[in-house]
């Protein structure tokens, strides 16, 4: 459950810097897409690292990724979750778009092979701590022990090896629960802390059709950025196709975060 709570931060603000990969050319463009000669497709690839992008997401930092008007970074929370997340992976893949999953050790550790999917298709596999503990309630060790098994058990399910310097060093907090200790740490083994620029709400109850009404509706106030969805969530899971499709409609441009130096890694 979404809990959102304030941080108390100390960030230099402004636009952080990053690279446009040069591999970008192998990622799905929608005239590339098979079978599917109107879809939304992938515009572009930027990598990101910790140290000159810690912190992303105007939600809860000072900056964001330096995106153009009408464009957006998908990403997901929560997962991997059998009965929905084959559904946004089916829809994602229609569209030939990619998208960030930041997963939960423990979904990953129950349900690897969908875990190696996501990777296999070529999205990022990103980090969301072990069990979705909110850490500001957790003594820093502890706290610190969560993020570590949640990048363990991903990179486990995904890679087959437990390490704690994750393959894919982007982390979000739950509930965007973060502290200034917390944030120094994450920045000092080098690892991206995402927030959002805009998000679904989808926590709360309501049908697909609201959602989409929701998020395209703040999208445009916000003319792009970062936006947060939940693949566990089976409102998302129906309400993505139609998304995917309204962006395009309006011109928008899918872009996909990668970290710096995994040219070689995408797909």
């Amino acid at each position: 459950m979404f809990r959102p709570l304030a941080f108390a931060l100390a960030v230099v603000a402004g636009l952080p810097a990053v690279a446009e990969t040069r591999a970008q050319t192998r990622a799905p463009t929608a005239a590339s897409c098979a079978g599917n000669p109107n879809a939304l497709g992938t515009a572009r690839v930027i990598e990101v690292e910790a140290q000159s992008t810690p912190r992303v997401g105007r939600k809860h930092f000072p900056g964001t990724l330096p995106l153009a008007p009408q464009e957006i970074v998908l990403t997901f929370d929560d997962g991997p979750w059998p009965t929905t997340t084959p559904r946004v992976l089916d829809a994602l893949k229609r569209e030939c778009v990619r998208a960030t999953f930041f997963l939960l050790g423990q979904h990953a550790e129950e349900t690897p092979a969908l875990a190696r999917r996501i990777f296999a298709e070529g999205h990022t596999v990103a980090h969301h701590t072990y069990s979705h503990k909110i850490l500001t309630r957790l003594p820093i060790a502890v706290a610190e022990a969560e993020i570590n098994r949640g990048i363990e058990e991903d990179d486990y399910a995904v890679y087959g090896q437990r390490r704690k310097d994750p393959a894919t060093p982007f982390f979000r907090f739950p509930g965007f629960a973060g502290t200034p200790a917390l944030l120094d740490l994450l920045n000092r083994r080098g690892i991206v802390v995402f927030g959002a620029d805009v998000w679904a709400s989808d926590w709360n109850p309501m049908s697909p059709q609201d959602e989409l009404k929701l998020i395209v509706g703040r999208i445009e106030k916000n003319r792009g950025g970062i936006v947060l969805f939940h693949d566990t969530k089976a409102q998302t899971a129906a309400m993505l196709p139609d998304f995917l499709r309204e962006m395009k409609r309006r011109g928008y441009r899918v872009v996909h975060v990668v970290p710096a130096g995994s040219r070689g890694a995408i797909r």
